[in-house]
């Protein structure tokens, strides 16, 4: 498993102090969110994409993913949503980034099937996948498992595990990954108080089913992107992710494949 982690956790910070977290914390790489609060997103010219790109290879880091935002069950215009989907492709393409994480936003898998499947071609050509995470509308396993094989392209789209999400719907560890199965191509790992409250906590502090998880992808011979999704910027009041990136590493340790 290679660690990076979210700069989600780092709200105001610019990507320059990110890079330097992570370099000192020891992470291969970085999932940069896309907002216009972080200075990364799809409306960056050919010049500042290219000194993005730069600067993290410069620092010896790898950009893990793209943290976009885009909801490919959300009711509305096929193409407005494929359109912006696209764009996320074409940024993280330019940025050197092998995937971009999207949100289901909606609960029909034939929608979100039919919007990837639009983009399979964008996606192919640029070599770059969409990552589909367990979250909001569909946040087991078994739900993004049936997206995508609805959706089909295994080469350019997959499936992103955040450990939070499955659980808290009631779904264990083990049966995630078996619904995941060939489709796992990202895991986002964090902790929580319990199912009720998600206020972030140090790793193997809450509730989140972490060394049950960790096993699993240890014994699954998982060896992808593990990234530490703090969520400063919805909690403001928990610590800097700096403090708990150490806590993520050595889960890495103890459970890398």
């Amino acid at each position: 498993m290679r660690l990076a982690f979210s700069t989600l956790g780092m709200p105001g910070a610019g990507l320059d102090e990110a890079i330097e977290t992570g370099r000192r914390a020891g992470c291969a790489g970085l999932e940069l969110r896309l907002h216009p609060d972080t200075g990364v997103h799809a409306g960056l010219g050919r010049r500042e994409r290219l000194s993005v790109r730069r600067r993290v290879e410069e620092a010896g880091l790898e950009i893990a993913a793209l943290a976009g935002y885009v909801g490919v069950c959300e009711p509305g215009d096929d193409d407005a949503v494929a359109g912006a989907l696209r764009a996320d492709l074409e940024l993280a393409a330019d940025l050197g980034a092998p995937g971009v994480r999207v949100f289901p936003r909606g609960d029909d898998p034939a929608l979100g099937a039919r919007r990837i499947g639009a983009v399979h071609g964008t996606a192919a050509e640029l070599g770059v996948r969409v990552l589909v995470e367990t979250h909001d509308k569909m946040p087991t396993g078994a739900a993004v498992a049936a997206l995508l094989a609805e959706a089909g392209g295994p080469a350019t789209a997959g499936a992103l595990w955040d450990l939070l999400h499955p659980w808290r719907a009631g779904e264990s560890p083990a049966a995630t990954l078996a619904a995941l199965g060939p489709f796992l191509a990202y895991v986002q790992v964090k902790d929580a108080v319990s199912a009720a409250d998600t206020t972030p906590v140090p790793m193997g502090t809450g509730s989140v089913p972490l060394e049950e998880a960790g096993g699993l992808l240890r014994a699954a011979g998982y060896r992808g992107w593990v990234s530490l999704e703090w969520e400063r910027t919805w909690y403001p009041q928990v610590a800097p992710v700096e403090e708990i990136l150490p806590g993520a590493a050595a889960w890495i340790r103890r459970f890398g494949a």
